[in-house]
């Protein structure tokens, strides 16, 4: 309960101050392998991170309540298909809410990426998120490369940038 509450004022601070961070703000991070990554998706199956390898992959966590997290989702679609035809994949993990919850926003907002359904919020603990949105960059080998706490528009050059080098590592 602690945490639910903490994350609650912490999105709602950081949506009140408006925080915005910039891909110069996309903080390079010693290599360390991805913590396990393996939910239902929202439209069936699952997803497992280490199924990925040999791509780079945008690990968002996300609310649907969080303000920060549903304006930094139209950027993440128009990075989505940006580099549709390179070994990059978006996975955003859905912080503790029902499909119920999640749907109508995605109606508003479609995305053709994976939702991923975190119902417990065991992922994000794991990945040590304290704060949403909170991105990471995992690159080939499954190792974490970048990290953000906050939201960005991902699909400008400073960002694709980035992503960029780790395409081509």
């Amino acid at each position: 309960m602690k945490r639910v509450l903490f994350l609650l004022i912490t999105g709602l601070s950081l949506s009140l101050a408006g925080f915005t961070a910039t891909a110069t703000e996309l903080k390079p991070t010693k290599p360390r392998p991805a913590p396990e990554l393996n939910l239902s998706a929202l439209d069936g199956g699952r997803v497992n991170l280490a199924d990925l390898r040999g791509r780079v992959v945008l690990v968002n966590f996300w609310a649907v309540w969080c303000p920060p997290c549903r304006k930094e989702m139209p950027s993440m679609e128009r990075l989505s298909k940006l580099l549709a035809e390179r070994p990059f994949t978006i996975l955003a993990s859905n912080a503790g809410e029902t499909p119920e919850q999640i749907r109508p926003f995605l109606k508003e907002v479609p995305l053709t990426f994976p939702i991923l359904l975190d119902q417990d919020s065991a992922r994000m603990k794991a990945w040590r998120v304290f704060v949403l949105p909170t991105s990471f960059l995992v690159d080939k080998q499954g190792q974490i490369r970048y990290s953000l706490s906050g939201h960005i528009e991902w699909d400008t050059p400073e960002a694709v940038a980035v992503i960029e080098q780790l395409l081509a590592e």
